[in-house]
């Protein structure tokens, strides 16, 4: 939730002093023993008024300067919360960097996150992320109130119950747009192709999110479908027990469609841990940081039970991160034919760390690179078989349709 202090110039003088002045000082200052937060009834907040020890050259006077003047001069004097202007703080200095990916987390939306991760939540079904800075729907989940009302990969999100997403963080449209189940919440979306905008008016419900599905299909039903929806906590223990599954299947199962649509990600090491069920060995993905002097390999790391399975890889606009290193190993190898939709194009990784307070900072910390070293960021993974699921064809699907030809003429 954006925090917004009454005295709108005050606040200005606050944030532009952190961008301006501080740049990066003052996390280092609020995050290392200077200021303490403790979640209770209300947020408690101790700040030792301590320059630090690596940032002697930066003066802090305006800002204290200000926050004095706040305490001292201020109308509403039950309107001052300390730890609401130490989050507004920081959230400004982060939001300086320009980057949506780089967020500070207040305990709600540090909460969502997890149960996102988690696999359970309330909302409406739909994996946020953005298009040329703009909040858009990565993946509308299939069967949730978004995907019933027609909500699709790539909708840009312009307002949330009519508020502007323009300089809202993530976090922030993640809190906004979830709530108990059976709310509402209205959407303006904008679709590529479209002149106008629209409203998709939305009932919240409780969303639970598989990991992993697994169905056979084909003449033969020796073809597995097997379905990965987010990297998670729940992702190894359903991956393995569909890999199972599949190794078990009567008849043999000859070639595998490993469904990457609508898949935002998640975790790095699930990545790796994917890419490993279907490569003997090599590299799966990199890290580079800045400046491009440091790179950091993160290569197979188990023995893969599916290693003779002929492979077809679908993707799609909605596929990011994580999907995208998986997806981009394979081709890379020429290990899978990747069919389907040229995928979002999300080439950044980011660490999350957990604060006091139950607060939390998600950094972005370095470029992702796939094996022969391409960089896939805000281009998208090519498909070496481009094809487009028609929409007037629902109850037809025609990249599954394309990845059955190929692995069937084998």
């Amino acid at each position: 939730m954006r925090i917004k202090l009454n005295l709108r110039h005050a606040r200005l003088i606050i944030i532009s002093f952190v961008i301006a002045a501080i740049f990066g000082s003052l996390g280092f200052y609020l995050g290392t023993h200077r200021v303490k937060v403790e979640l209770q009834k209300r947020p408690f907040v101790k700040i030792e008024r301590k320059i630090p020890a690596k940032r002697e050259d930066v003066d802090f006077t305006l800002f204290w300067d200000v926050w004095d003047r706040l305490e001292l001069d201020y109308l509403d004097q039950e309107a001052l919360d300390p730890a609401k202007m130490v989050y507004g703080a920081i959230q400004g200095m982060v939001s300086s960097l320009g980057d949506p990916y780089t967020v500070f987390l207040e305990p709600q939306e540090q909460k969502e996150v997890k149960e996102d991760l988690n696999g359970a939540f309330g909302g409406v079904g739909i994996q946020l992320g953005y298009k040329d800075e703009q909040l858009a729907v990565i993946a509308p989940l299939l069967g949730t109130p978004a995907y019933e009302v027609g909500v699709k990969a790539g909708d840009l999100i312009l307002k949330i119950d009519g508020q502007s997403t323009g300089d809202i963080s993530l976090p922030e449209a993640v809190h906004l747009i979830r709530g108990e189940k059976g709310t509402k919440v209205i959407l303006t979306l904008f679709r590529k192709g479209e002149t106008e905008s629209f409203d998709a008016e939305i009932i919240r419900d409780t969303i639970v999110v598989p990991s992993v599905e697994v169905i056979f299909i084909g003449d033969n039903h020796n073809i597995a479908q097997l379905k990965l929806l987010k990297f998670g906590d729940r992702t190894t223990e359903e991956w393995n027990t569909a890999v199972l599954d599949i190794l078990n299947h009567t008849p043999a199962v000859k070639g595998i469609i490993l469904d990457l649509r609508n898949n935002p990600g998640g975790y790095l090491s699930g990545s790796v841990f994917i890419a490993s069920e279907f490569l003997t060995s090599g590299v799966v993905v990199q890290q580079e940081y800045d400046g491009g002097q440091k790179k950091e390999s993160f290569s197979v790391n188990r023995a893969g039970r599916l290693l003779t399975q002929s492979i077809v890889v679908l993707i799609n606009k909605g596929s990011a991160s994580a999907s995208e290193i998986v997806a981009g190993a394979l081709q890379d190898y020429e290990r899978a034919t990747i069919v389907g939709d040229k995928s979002f194009g999300k080439g950044t990784i980011q660490e999350a760390q957990e604060l006091p307070g139950r607060t939390g900072l998600h950094i972005t910390t370095a470029r992702w690179l796939l094996p022969l070293d391409s960089s896939i960021d805000k281009e998208g993974i090519t498909p070496d078989e481009e094809i487009l699921d028609n929409l007037e064809t629902q109850d037809i699907d025609e990249q599954v349709q394309k990845a059955i030809e190929i692995l069937e003429g084998e």
